[in-house]
């Protein structure tokens, strides 16, 4: 019963962090699952090309 409830306990942290709710803008976009897939940060499509424009 201890691996179900941790199986459980994992599929619910997964579930928030794939929310598809951008950390920088706080906007919803499709783009924010594909970009944590790619590159590893929950940012959307325009945050990423002004990040990458003004690094800073």
């Amino acid at each position: 019963m201890t691996k179900n409830n941790l199986k459980k306990k994992e599929n619910i942290n997964y579930n928030d962090e794939l929310n598809d709710i951008c950390d920088e803008c706080k906007k919803q976009d499709e783009s924010v699952t594909h970009n944590l897939i790619l590159t590893g940060f929950k940012i959307c499509k325009s945050c990423r090309v002004s990040k990458t424009i003004f690094p800073i």
